[in-house]
């Protein structure tokens, strides 16, 4: 029976699992500070971001006597997670905020603390807004700036620029949004390795197979 029906650890263990309910209490948190109430994509991404943790919870508890299961709700999941991506790159696209490339020192400072929970998630856009140079941002995540130590910059992402040659800072919203992707992309690349498996081991089916095949050849 060990060969037919395979341990399993619970959904609570797996890697899609615990980065996709941080992705969700990160996007309830991002949501009641940037997104209106009203609005409608303030639910469509709680929603989202809620589906991909319970269509994970769910394949995972069927993995045991149905892959295809698993893998129907796997990619239930992860199409739940490629929306609510979508509306994050929206939010940036919409202000005028940039979607900061893997190599940016924010992201790589990011990668490094491997954030476990919401209150790390946002103690880190705390300290790199603090890395910044001091400026405060509004709530729509753009850069309130000193109109006599800076100067307007046309096509930039950023509000403006400093004279010198430091980046732009970042603000919050921005921040946020871009570490919530963060998370989303590693919590789809779960996802993915989730579906290989079921391509190169097969499901209950395929195991129920090599069992009775098995079962045959020390009879005979």
């Amino acid at each position: 029976m060990s060969e037919l029906i395979p341990k399993h650890g619970g959904y609570r263990k797996l890697k899609s699992f615990q980065v996709a309910q941080l992705a969700y209490d990160v996007t309830v948190r991002f949501c009641e500070r940037y997104i209106d109430k009203k609005s409608r994509t303030h639910d469509q991404m709680v929603q989202a971001a809620r589906s991909g943790v319970q269509n994970i919870a769910e394949g995972s508890l069927a993995s045991a006597t149905s892959k295809k299961t698993e893998l129907k709700l796997t990619q239930v999941a992860r199409a739940s997670l490629e929306e609510l991506r979508l509306d994050y790159e929206d939010f940036l696209r919409h202000r005028g905020l940039p979607k900061l490339e893997p190599s940016h020192p924010a992201l790589l400072s990011f990668k490094q603390l491997k954030p476990q929970t919401v209150e790390a998630f946002a103690a880190w856009v705390s300290e790199e807004v603090r890395r910044g140079s001091g400026k405060n941002t509004d709530d729509h995540g753009q850069t309130r700036t000193d109109t006599d130590n800076r100067t307007e910059t046309s096509g930039s992402h950023c509000t403006s620029v400093p004279v010198s040659d430091r980046p732009c800072s970042l603000s919050s919203a921005c921040l946020a949004a871009n570490g919530a992707l963060a998370l989303l992309n590693l919590a789809c690349y779960f996802l993915e390795r989730l579906a290989q498996e079921f391509e190169n081991e097969g499901g209950f089916t395929e195991r129920l197979y090599r069992v009775r095949t098995a079962k045959r050849k020390k009879s005979s």
